[in-house]
């Protein structure tokens, strides 16, 4: 097998044109056996494979800088640089991670999880690399999707005014800038991408000097060509009303064009587009046929496509059902998503009611303000939004919702640990900035039942903007409801408290039945609403503690904990020893939840550690 030889970039460079369509077939084959036994991102990456593979034939990415956006579609890139026999450890506990990360290798040059924001890295890069008098080159690979981000857009506009040698590679899988129609479009892009076509070009340039544009007869060449191009080219003309050069689009399965082209863009040393289309899930006919689906995907059989473990009820699929339910009761109910219809259990309300349903695509800050307008005009907006991405929307949360009080409903999915995706991926931060905010309502609930009761609380009874915060996957032992509560003893102890809210209440249960056949009798505090915390409760519940252990997987600065903590030191209630456990101010990186929260000491087993361990030192 001709991938079995690639150890490098540079073995890339060595092979054979003839060889590469085989290296490419090898390549989806490889993806496919590996991401059906380990999960993760699938149809992005097999529509990718030529063009990874083009951008290293061209470049040099131990040197030239490739900055991918999302970085959802490495896969490859991670394969070609020397990473092939860690993919049976892929996004697992310890092993290689499913988005770049410069800390694998020096081919990774930057950290990517969300989106929209490679044009703007690529372009710092870039001007540093002109400060620092060097001579590599820099590429930002965006998707078609990221450019639903503003952010992908102010970047683009200062790239494209700086005049700064720059590859933006645009892989087009879906979206239409604007549609080419006709032979004659057609023919021009393979004109433009053969050899001849470029070397006249540059020569041409070359003969009016360093600034071409400042002779007049060039001007007029130019002004000519473009006023036909935008005639019968039209896609082309945003980028170069920005500033670029623009080419394409290209087939972005065709290598020897893909090739041409990249080596071209290198050669022109100004900011270029490079628009390149390519088929998102491109030679496995399960991924083509239903690219979503195979976008994420948890481990499947290669033969079928079918998941190995079906997925059962989730904290997401409850969401959905009980919002299509209350949207049915009430005609003023919307729902809103950036871009995550099926992630947040959104897609059979966006079926059921169309008109009441917003997709604003990856454009959190844009998804919170336009909901915060839906709320000032009457509606009740719910946005179903993933904790980490929920970040970019800080600013509107704060400017144009917490300022006015709106009645808007943050569905906070994925809050909390999630998993293999890693730490750009994990909801650790909204339990702390969601409770800074003056006037929002955060309500966590541990079960199906108590969500389903807190989003008819949050949509009917509570006034102002709420948050609700559930985790990814399903419920836990726990299948209670205190809904109605805002703070609840669920286990009486006398020797020292346990508190926690969500789905860590489980593992709190958990540790005060292994403490209690210990001798130690552990009582059980669970909050369903983290802000405002209730100081009339809170004090009198928790005032008998002696030892106060609070549990919660965020990171640690203004925590729950620290904030309870607060509240009873202010109240003379005090408890003699506080623990905190959480995450402190270190990343989680890929794993299963188990076992991120086991290397955190967030399970029972860690809790009851804890406990133990500061009772001996008491001793």
């Amino acid at each position: 097998m001709i991938l079995e030889t690639i150890h490098s970039p540079a073995d890339v460079k060595a092979l054979d044109r003839s060889q590469l369509p085989v290296l490419c077939s090898e390549l989806r084959e490889f993806l496919i056996q590996h991401v059906s036994e380990t999960g993760g991102h699938l149809a992005s990456n097999l529509g990718a494979v030529e063009l990874t593979v083009a951008i290293h034939r061209v470049f040099d990415t131990a040197s030239d800088r490739l900055v991918f956006d999302v970085g959802h579609q490495c896969y490859v890139h991670k394969a070609l640089t020397g990473r092939q026999e860690l993919f049976s450890t892929l996004r697992q506990f310890g092993g290689l991670s499913g988005f770049p990360k410069p800390r694998e290798s020096q081919h990774d040059a930057f950290i990517a999880g969300h989106a929209s924001n490679s044009v703007s890295v690529a372009l710092g890069m870039a001007r540093a690399r002109t400060l620092a008098h060097e001579d590599h080159s820099v590429l930002a690979l965006i998707g078609d999707g990221a450019l639903t981000g503003g952010l992908a857009y102010e970047g683009l506009n200062d790239a494209g005014a700086s005049g700064e040698p720059l590859i933006v590679i645009l892989n087009d899988n879906g979206m239409s800038i604007n549609p080419n129609v006709g032979a004659l479009p057609t023919h021009l892009t393979h004109l433009r991408s053969k050899p001849a076509y470029y070397h006249f070009k540059k020569w041409y340039r070359s003969l009016f000097g360093r600034n071409p544009m400042k002779n007049p007869v060039y001007r007029f060449s130019h002004k000519l060509k473009s006023t036909l191009k935008q005639t019968l080219w039209p896609g082309s003309t945003l980028f170069e009303d920005m500033g670029f050069t623009y080419l394409g689009p290209i087939d972005g399965h065709d290598l020897d064009r893909l090739c041409n082209v990249l080596q071209w863009a290198k050669e022109l040393r100004c900011p270029v587009v490079v628009h390149v289309n390519t088929v998102k899930g491109k030679g496995y006919p399960f991924a083509e046929k239903d690219p979503g689906k195979f976008h994420g995907v948890a481990p499947f059989d290669p033969q079928t496509g079918i998941l190995k473990k079906p997925g059962g009820e989730s904290f997401s699929s409850v969401f959905g059902k009980t919002l299509a339910a209350c949207a049915a009761e009430n005609g003023r109910v919307c729902a809103v998503t950036a871009a995550m219809a099926d992630g947040t259990g959104l897609a059979g309300f966006a079926r059921e009611f169309p008109d009441r349903f917003f997709d604003v695509a990856i454009a959190e800050g844009h998804g919170v303000a336009m909901s915060a307008g839906l709320a000032k005009g009457g509606m009740l907006p719910v946005f179903a939004v993933y904790s980490t991405f929920l970040q970019r929307g800080y600013d509107e949360l704060i400017h144009d919702i917490s300022l006015q009080q709106l009645h808007v409903v943050l569905g906070v999915d994925r809050a909390g640990l999630v998993g293999a995706d890693g730490e750009t991926h994990h909801g650790c931060f909204d339990a702390l900035f969601l409770s800074e905010i003056p006037g929002f309502t955060v309500l966590c609930p541990s079960s199906f039942q108590e969500l389903r009761h807190m989003l008819r609380q949050a949509l009917f009874e509570i006034e102002g903007p709420v948050a609700i915060r559930y985790p990814r996957g399903g419920e836990g032992a726990y299948r209670g409801d205190t809904s109605s509560q805002t703070v609840v003893r669920l286990r009486s102890g006398s020797d020292l408290t346990l508190l926690g809210y969500g789905v860590m209440i489980n593992h709190l249960l958990a540790a005060a039945e292994t403490l209690e056949k210990q001798g130690i009798h552990a009582g059980v505090v669970k909050l369903n609403r983290i802000s405002p915390l209730d100081y009339e409760t809170i004090g009198p519940e928790l005032a008998a503690a002696d030892t106060l252990l609070v549990a919660e997987d965020s990171f640690g600065a203004g925590c729950v904990g620290q904030r309870v903590a607060a509240i009873l030191a202010e109240q003379g209630k005090a408890p003699r020893k506080l623990i905190l456990k959480n995450l402190g101010k270190t990343y989680a990186p890929e794993g299963s939840v188990p076992e991120l929260e086991h290397s955190f000491g967030l399970d029972a087993q860690g809790i009851v550690t804890a406990v133990l361990e500061a009772r001996e030192h008491e001793q």
